[in-house]
């Protein structure tokens, strides 16, 4: 037990005291903005951009990112000028690297001309060392039990090589009114993680000739209400969030969260609306661009999306206890989902759509994922060259595939997806040099489940 305490201690992260920041109008801004962003007070963050000058405000991101973040530590500076700074953080809460940078104006006093934060990864000299294998595990283990006992996470992990499952454990109650304990056979709620099987069905038919990547969605939409949408944007755009469709969320989902039943009806809710920007000249993120995608597998297939899905994918991999039932009919493994409201852990009950859809919301198990990994790695559900492109950079950015997000480089290179909403969150990691499948499936919040994989990804032995 002293060992394991001993290793968890050297392992647990860099993030142990904030480093001075330089006595320049650049430095002196971002000290007053890390401040307001570690108070964890929305209020006081948005007078800070309002005092500086910071037109955008305290947007839905930047909220987001102080819920999930539990503030952020100063690692280093890596660059500095009298109006600019560039500095390495990381996320206390999640453990994540954060690279930010501040731009002051010259005005007397300087205000805020760009701030810019974004994840990153930890330089080798600050990363933690890499471990043996059961030495990796052990701290691993140790290391979720204490953010399980903290009420910090609440799932399954799945750890594989090659054939080989390393760890595969539970953690946690899947649901806490009844005290149900989570199993490794809990299903859990997916979120975006169904892109990857929305993806693969499309790549499918491109396959199969019934599709083309650079063809508009008119071409077999005739009818879709707004022309400019049919026209233009291409199935390559939907795949890469590239297409202007925007987002489901927001008023109206919430007005009609119970009547969007099926793809169509988001069509009808969302259809009229003009594209965001000119399809293929941006990235962003577009869960109404892969309701498209699922309206499109319909149209060409004749059948529903979850028909489809069911017969070419899931069937074929072997997964038996993955679905999208309605929210109202019994799922006798699907765990409860808690978010936080006020400091305290409350059903996310009234926040879930109806159904899962072809942008995300369904349930699995990390069992079943990871036979999905196996069979979309065996060519068992697209050809390995049609999987080589899917998992190549599509976007502009070049961290997004058709379906699966890109991370990393060289060995540690690998891609998958991750899945978030209140009271959910879902990842998955693949490596293919190393032989690495990384899964973690939670009942509640993000990032648990991207906090986890990552810790483990950072010690794992490469050799």
């Amino acid at each position: 037990m002293k060992y394991l305490l001993s290793l968890l201690l050297l392992v647990v992260g860099v993030a142990t005291a904030d480093v001075p920041l330089p006595d320049t109008p650049a430095g002196k801004i971002f000290a007053e903005y890390l401040v307001a962003f570690n108070s964890g007070d929305l209020n006081q963050l948005k007078r800070f951009y309002v005092d500086l000058g910071w037109d955008n405000g305290v947007s839905d991101r930047v909220q987001r990112h102080v819920e999930i973040s539990g503030g952020m530590t100063l690692l280093r500076v890596e660059q500095s000028e009298p109006l600019k700074i560039l500095v390495l953080l990381q996320e206390k809460e999640t453990l994540q690297p954060i690279q930010a940078e501040l731009v002051a104006t010259g005005d007397s006093p300087p205000r805020i001309e760009k701030i810019y934060v974004k994840r990153t990864e930890l330089p080798p000299d600050l990363a933690p060392a890499r471990l043996p294998k059961k030495e990796a595990l052990r701290a691993f283990s140790a290391w979720v039990d204490q953010r399980t006992k903290e009420d910090r996470f609440s799932g399954v992990v799945l750890i594989a090589r090659g054939d080989q499952v390393l760890l595969q454990r539970a953690w946690g109650k899947s649901n806490r009114e009844t005290g149900a304990d989570n199993t490794v056979e809990t299903q859990f709620r997916l979120g975006s993680q169904n892109k990857m099987f929305t993806s693969i069905a499309v790549l499918q038919l491109v396959e199969a000739g019934k599709l083309a990547l650079n063809e508009p969605i008119g071409k077999h939409m005739p009818d879709y209400p707004n022309k400019d949408v049919a026209s233009k944007v291409t199935v390559h755009h939907l795949l890469t969030h590239s297409g202007g469709t925007g987002d489901i969320f927001g008023p109206q989902f919430d007005a009609n969260r119970l009547s969007l039943k099926e793809h169509s009806d988001y069509l009808k809710l969302y259809g009229a609306r003009p594209p965001e920007f000119e399809p293929g000249s941006q990235d962003r993120y577009s869960n109404y661009g892969f309701v498209l995608l699922g309206a499109l597998i319909e149209k060409v297939t004749g059948q529903s999306y979850d028909d489809y899905v069911r017969t070419r994918i899931f069937e074929p991999a072997g997964m038996r206890s993955t679905g999208a039932l309605p929210e109202n009919e019994n799922v006798p493994r699907r765990s409860a989902g808690y978010m936080k409201e006020n400091g305290k852990w409350v059903p996310n009950t009234n926040t879930l759509p109806y159904r899962g859809t072809s942008a995300g919301g369904g349930y699995s198990t990390a069992s079943d994922m990871l036979r999905f990994v196996r069979a979309l790695q065996s060519g068992k559900l697209i050809s390995k060259k049609m999987l080589t492109l899917a998992t190549s950079p599509q976007d502009h950015a070049g961290g997004y595939g058709y379906g699966f997000g890109l991370h990393g480089s060289g060995a540690t290179r690998n891609f998958g997806h991750g899945g978030g909403a209140p009271g959910m969150n879902t990842e998955l990691l693949i490596f293919p040099e190393l032989g690495y499948v990384l899964i973690a499936m939670c009942n509640i919040d993000p990032m648990a489940a991207r906090t986890v994989v990552d810790y483990y990804a950072a010690r794992m032995p490469i050799d």
